[in-house]
């Protein structure tokens, strides 16, 4: 692990801590007596997208890793950082946390078996196969230290401290926001090689597949009748993929290829951006219905 994704895991792990300060056991009580808004949330990142994904590709005349890259996007996981979305976009933090713990650990059978039937069943891609070796332990890992202790740590903290939780938990969610958007500048910066004029349409490619899993959880949660703040979670699972994974996974076992590189980079630096163009929409509508003005659901 390079210095730099030392520092941007400190920085996660701080910005879930930050997070759990305002959770309570509760909260997490409320989730596990509704498993239905988990299943919800599982629904886009494991079937809708995946599927939806390799339809595109099959419709579309594109190169055959760009499409493979697509393939392995859509079968990732979410990430933890979804979470810090969905708190700042006051979606519910429990059910984002439930849901991304819950899919890590699918993502070890499920990501291998959704890349491989899909890779396999589209002729452009079929040269492309691989058996995918999930790493567990890197997976295992992430969860843990990323996900699992920065949490546990928080809610503990906001319950034996309230008072010194009081006062830094405002200052802690605004070095959070001020983090979460230096993710966006070091990813410009590390990969400004890629920002190119040649590369709009590659880029193109990846805001709608990126907005195609912010529908999904959308529509999903809409048809399963969840409420508002379960389908800010939802929504946001369903457009946040791993894409750290997806590049780990290109490096050892697709030899760092170009194409697929750009298109998971690209989406490492995209989904930041459109899930706090959610999370700043959904603020402002809440400021709306706080002065009684009309909103949309």
């Amino acid at each position: 692990m390079t210095t730099q994704q030392i520092i941007l895991s400190l920085v996660l792990a701080t910005m879930v801590f930050s997070v759990a300060l305002e959770l309570r056991l509760d909260d997490f009580r409320r989730v596990a007596q509704t498993p239905r808004a988990v299943i919800c949330g599982l629904i886009p990142q494991f079937i809708l997208l995946p599927v939806g994904t390799w339809l595109a590709t099959l419709a579309l005349d594109l190169p055959p890793n760009v499409e493979a890259a697509m393939i392995l996007v859509a079968a990732c996981p979410g990430g933890s950082l979804s979470n810090v979305i969905t708190h700042f976009g006051r979606g519910n933090t429990a059910l984002s946390v439930s849901v991304s713990a819950v899919a890590a650990l699918m993502a070890l059978v499920l990501t291998p078996f959704n890349f491989s039937w899909m890779v396999a069943s589209n002729p452009v891609t079929a040269s492309w196969l691989r058996t995918l070796s999930i790493d567990a332990s890197e997976i295992w890992i992430s969860l843990l230290l990323l996900l699992a202790i920065p949490m546990a740590l928080g809610l503990a903290f906001g319950h034996r401290l309230p008072l010194l939780t009081a006062r830094i938990q405002k200052p802690l969610a605004n070095f959070s926001l001020m983090a979460l958007l230096a993710f966006i500048v070091v990813g410009l910066i590390k990969e400004r090689q890629l920002l190119t004029l040649g590369l709009l349409s590659t880029l193109l490619i990846v805001i709608v597949h990126n907005a195609s899993g912010l529908f999904f959880g959308w529509a999903t949660s809409k048809a399963m009748g969840v409420s508002v703040r379960d389908r800010r979670a939802v929504m946001i699972e369903g457009g946040m993929q791993n894409s750290g994974l997806a590049l780990g996974i290109i490096a050892v076992q697709f030899n760092s290829d170009l194409g697929m590189v750009t298109i998971a980079s690209l989406w490492g630096i995209w989904h930041i951006v459109s899930g706090l163009a959610c999370a700043y929409f959904w603020r402002w509508q809440d400021g709306r219905a706080r002065k009684g003005e009309p909103q949309h659901a």
